[in-house]
């Protein structure tokens, strides 16, 4: 019998996402890639995974839907037999500056908290009895902007405010058997600020924010894995803990971003 760890990690096609399944992968567990519109993104990682020795399945779903959150708990399950980890990573936003109160609207709120917040709700309540069952653990990728209110929007930081509020509460919730826990990232070093920002504008923006950061570097997806991981793996005495990674950006409160 396969006594293989499995993660399901949800927006997996890319980014932060997708380095946590391949770095999950290297750890020995088997994987399940969620994507929604990435279908080249998700079924590339899952090929990156497998080459790790690991089964990976890439699965199709929008965790703004209940049922989409079941389908792929249950994909998960039927494909094997179990689920150890859930990391919560899909998540999106609307670029808005936060000086302008009229750029947002109340759609673009409940676009964004349908995701960043219902969604990853809905995932540990889907996957809930199977994680219990595997005494297993949930990694919210949430991020500094719940703590700071800065980022790429209002709704965005109330939204991952809203995660590390729930990361506790479900903390508690669901212990003693699942451990609950979220990473808090500041600006990564993908294409999130892709659609924002020209090519010159983001190497300016990266240069500025490893500036500012007191360990004067930016930080890359791999490194927000690494800390995943931990989270996933290891400690089995720490639950309800936001850890932020952000190169010490959260300590220079006078120097906004």
């Amino acid at each position: 019998m396969d006594e293989r760890k499995v993660a399901v990690i949800t927006g997996a096609s890319s980014g932060i996402g997708a380095a946590v399944a391949q770095d999950l992968a290297k750890a020995g567990c088997h994987v399940v890639v969620n994507y929604n519109s990435n279908r080249e993104g998700g079924e590339a990682v899952a090929e990156a995974c497998r080459l790790e020795g690991v089964e990976a399945l890439p699965v199709h779903g929008n965790i703004a839907e209940g049922a989409d959150c079941d389908a792929i708990v249950a994909a998960a399950q039927n494909a094997f037999g179990r689920i150890d980890i859930l990391v919560n990573n899909a998540g999106v936003t609307r670029f808005a500056h936060a000086g302008d109160l009229d750029a947002l609207d109340a759609d673009d709120f409940a676009a964004v908290f349908a995701v960043n917040v219902a969604g990853t709700y809905q995932m540990c309540r889907a996957a809930a009895p199977a994680l219990k069952a595997a005494k297993g653990a949930i990694v919210n990728v949430s991020s500094h902007s719940g703590f700071s209110g800065r980022g790429s929007s209002i709704a965005y930081a109330a939204s991952k405010g809203a995660v590390n509020t729930m990361t506790v509460s479900l903390a508690r919730s669901l212990a003693p058997q699942v451990r609950v826990n979220a990473v808090c990232p500041g600006f990564v070093d993908t294409d999130w600020m892709a659609p924002r920002l020209s090519e010159t504008e983001l190497e300016a923006f990266k240069k500025k924010t490893a500036a500012i950061a007191p360990l004067q570097r930016i930080v890359s997806a791999e490194q927000v894995a690494e800390a995943t991981r931990w989270f996933a793996l290891g400690g089995p005495t720490i639950t309800g803990q936001l850890l932020v990674i952000d190169g010490g950006t959260h300590l220079t409160v006078g120097a906004p971003i």
